[in-house]
């Protein structure tokens, strides 16, 4: 695609790569490229990648630190690509040329992967349009309410953006819905008498006292479960909040925005290993193969080096991704995979085993289609990988006031992998009743997987539900192995023990 924003150097440059990406077999959409400078990058990755979005002072701070990590750290923002169709990238004024052309090659991957990776298919290929729609229908909400009060409201719906069901688009769940009121002043509590009785010395005998007590159990439990929504526990609560919290218009449109945001950026953090592994596999392959210059390699091999470095204490998401797929290149290209190889017991032959079935390349296609980021590790992490790339758990040492190795078995890496990344590493909170003790107030219920809530965070997130949903806010959870009901009723908080 021929770009007017690109001088002639790097238009030519883009040229060459496009034709080697299409010749690999990437599929992309059009893709229109931009040089800014520093700060107007900066701005623009504040404001996720798009050039207007709604007033807030959450991307002003996010250029804060940006400016400061550049200015201060030597942190630089190489490429900056945002899934549209045609897509947008952003390529940084005063990059050497051997970095614009790796740049370039990394966004065809990138594209490619938004393209065609399935956890990316529902999302809305405009959004840059979309954004700019939010931004305005949120400046209208402003101009009318004033700004300080929308803020407040932004601020309390921002802090709950995580509470979605990031399986939903892909995953037909039943919806949060109820044809009754969550309370209505007209209860009375169900009745049964019992039946008909023409004569008064007969009335025990056809209606004894345990037979009356059994039955309005029976009709107070039904009732119970009529009043009680929704049917199912919903982990949307940011949609159940707009089916049925008392929301004024102007914050129902918000809290639209923000979940709608919300969706649009979660395959990002679902595929973020997977995505950037890709797009550093193609730039690698692109550029060592095609479209380097003998005196550019030096300088290709430092950029490159610095993408994929390990940091202490940090996973690298580029570092892993590539080199899980090179692996599964390998294997795939060998014929190391399937029960033959599996249940060979020995060791010379499994080392030098090549059944040459040249299956790698189609491999990885397969995988940017249809995996994210927890699928693909674990269908694809073995311990010779974590072997090989040195991969450990760690843990805080109390008595040395250090962080030590916890651990090098596949097992334990491979579960504290994919729990970190399950969720995104975050609880699991569910609405389970939207009407507990029949007066409107919230029951949440957090699926506890071995780990304690952050009792600080769960109590601010709590504060922030009630502004919103107006009732008490009830969480059950596990403390120190024992189930707890915590209760906020909008000036504070209780605890008890409910097994």
């Amino acid at each position: 695609m021929k770009s007017t924003r690109l001088p002639p150097e790097l238009q030519a440059a883009w040229d060459e790569i496009e034709g080697h990406a299409t010749e690999y077999g990437l599929d992309f959409f059009p893709i229109s490229y931009e040089v800014l400078d520093y700060r107007t990058l900066y701005e623009t990755a504040a404001l996720g990648g798009f050039p207007t979005r709604y007033p807030h002072w959450r991307f002003g701070m996010d250029y804060d630190q940006l400016i400061k990590g550049h200015v201060w750290l030597g942190s630089t923002i190489y490429e900056m690509v945002i899934n549209t169709n045609p897509s947008y990238a952003y390529l940084l004024e005063g990059n050497d040329l051997v970095t614009q052309k790796m740049v370039m090659a990394h966004v065809t991957g990138h594209v490619d992967f938004f393209k065609h990776n399935m956890w990316f298919a529902h999302t809305n290929r405009k959004m840059l349009d979309e954004m700019a729609n939010h931004a305005a229908r949120i400046q209208r909400v402003i101009d009318r309410y004033g700004y300080d009060i929308v803020e407040d409201f932004i601020d309390t719906c921002l802090s709950l953006e995580n509470l979605i069901d990031y399986h939903a688009p892909y995953i037909r769940r039943p919806e949060a819905q109820t044809a009754q009121p969550v309370v209505s002043d007209y209860d009375e509590p169900p009745v049964f008498e019992g039946f008909k009785v023409e004569r008064d010395y007969m009335k025990d005998y056809i209606n004894p006292p345990e037979f009356l007590a059994e039955q309005r159990k029976l009709l107070e439990e039904e009732a119970s479960q009529t009043r009680r929504f929704p049917e199912n526990p919903q982990k949307d609560i940011l949609l159940f909040l707009m089916n049925y919290a008392p929301l004024e218009r102007w914050q129902h449109t918000v809290l639209d925005v923000i979940r709608n945001e919300a969706y649009y950026f979660a395959p990002q953090g679902m595929t973020k290993i997977l995505n950037e592994g890709w797009a550093s596999y193609w730039h690698s392959e692109i550029m060592t193969k095609r479209a380097l210059r003998d005196d550019e390699v030096i300088d290709f091999a430092e950029r490159h080096s610095g993408v994929v470095a390990i940091s202490p204490g940090r996973l690298n998401p580029y570092k892993l991704g590539i080199e899980l797929l090179r692996d599964i290149e390998y294997r795939w290209d060998t014929g190391r995979f399937g029960k033959e190889y599996d249940e060979c017991d020995d060791i010379r032959e499994k080392k030098n085993w090549d059944r040459q079935l040249g299956l790698g390349r189609q491999k990885l296609f397969e995988i940017r289609k249809l995996y994210n980021d927890v699928t693909f590790i674990d269908a694809f992490l073995t311990p010779e990988f974590c072997l090989e790339q040195q991969l450990f758990t760690f843990r805080y040492n109390r008595d040395t006031d250090f962080y030590e190795i916890a651990s090098r078995e596949f097992e334990e890496v491979k579960q504290k992998l994919l729990f970190r990344l399950t969720n995104f590493g975050q609880p699991s909170i569910y609405v389970q009743d939207g009407n507990y003790n029949n007066r409107g107030e919230m029951y949440l219920s957090h699926r506890h997987e071995g780990i304690d809530l952050k009792m600080d965070y769960a109590r601010e997130t709590m504060r922030n539900i009630h502004k919103i949903w107006t009732r008490p806010i009830h969480l059950e959870t596990i403390v120190d192995e024992k189930r707890r009901l915590i209760s906020y009723d909008g000036s504070d908080f209780s605890e008890r023990r409910i097994d």
